[in-house]
């Protein structure tokens, strides 16, 4: 859209923000119960770890093929939860201090397992782990026009990683609305949820596959770093807007969108306005996430620095008269 403040093309644009869009709000949905259970590093363990798998599966295999690759960071990831458990509960640490030593551990093996393996003629490096490519979801032959995307070509010209996106989101609504009360109940008190006859350990691993899988699904198109961002920053911006759960959810997932969006629009058209190249769409979309939340902290209605201020001065000022 030449001459317009927002710089948006269908060919270029669309599919980029699509992926984006969706590996948000997937993550963004199932962060919620990361952060109540102070879980919120695992996405970043998880996120980290998948590097490892993709190169020993590439050594198995010697095919890049997406089944393959994305089977070996699965493999990884779901290993990463088990070792994290092991190291915590064996080693008797703090989940953090044992999900910061399990995906230190294997990011540094996959990178060591790429130079060993003098792999660096493929496109297969931790740089792409860490930022995505998005750049690489651009539809060649996109009509000129929103009414030309009503057609049956455009469900043919989704990419791969935009259609397993998608579909990690709606299994993501599916996880979360069937099994909310248990995970409600099994986030704020495990002891509970076992007296009441649900495998709270069961539930975590089960949330753990669906972190690992948002996550692995998510790597390919926008990196390590939006993922870690959006597991985080949207459960807990929405934290501090509202005390109910359910509502906490729905507005994560809100959040996760407008940040994607806002995030992806602002890489493109605020550095073409200055005639400058796009930045990278993935931290951009993180830096809105982290925005959005920066902003919450000091304006949320009820528990931000600015309403606790006014608290504080009302509470003054009544004691003062009394």
């Amino acid at each position: 859209m030449n001459g317009a403040i927002i710089q948006f093309d269908i060919g270029a644009d669309l599919f980029p923000l699509l992926a984006g869009t969706f590996a948000a709000m997937g993550c963004g949905l199932l962060g919620n119960f990361l952060v109540l259970r102070r879980l919120s590093l695992m996405g970043d363990a998880i996120s980290h770890s998948v590097l490892p798998g993709l190169v020993i599966a590439f050594l198995i295999t010697s095919t890049r093929s997406p089944a393959v690759m994305f089977a070996g960071a699965a493999a990884a990831g779901i290993a990463t939860v088990v070792l994290v458990e092991l190291v915590k509960n064996l080693g008797r640490v703090e989940p953090g201090a044992a999900m910061g030593v399990v995906f230190s551990v294997f990011f540094a093996l996959g990178v060591l397992l790429i130079e060993r393996a003098a792999m660096r003629h493929i496109d297969l490096d931790a740089d792409c782990v860490l930022h995505g490519q998005l750049e690489t979801l651009v539809w060649y032959d996109a009509p000129d026009t929103l009414s030309g995307l009503l057609t049956w070509s455009t469900i043919d010209a989704v990419p791969r990683q935009v259609a397993v996106l998608a579909m990690m989101v709606v299994l993501a609504v599916m996880f979360i609305s069937v099994f909310f009360k248990e995970l409600r109940i099994a986030a704020f008190d495990p002891a509970l949820a076992t007296t009441l006859g649900f495998n709270a350990t069961g539930m975590h691993y089960l949330l753990m596959v669906f972190v690992a899988a948002a996550t692995v699904a998510s790597f390919e198109a926008v990196g390590s770093i939006l993922v870690i961002a959006m597991l985080v920053c949207p459960a807990a911006t929405a934290r501090l807007l509202t005390d109910r759960l359910l509502a906490q959810v729905v507005v994560s997932g809100v959040i996760a969108a407008v940040s994607s969006v806002g995030g992806y629009l602002a890489a493109t058209s605020i550095p073409a306005a200055f005639g400058k190249d796009a930045v990278n769409a993935a931290g951009s979309m993180s830096v809105m996430a982290g925005g959005l939340l920066a902003l919450a902290i000091i304006a949320a209605p009820r528990h931000g620095v600015i309403s606790g201020w006014v608290r504080r001065r009302r509470l003054a000022c009544a004691i003062t008269v009394d």
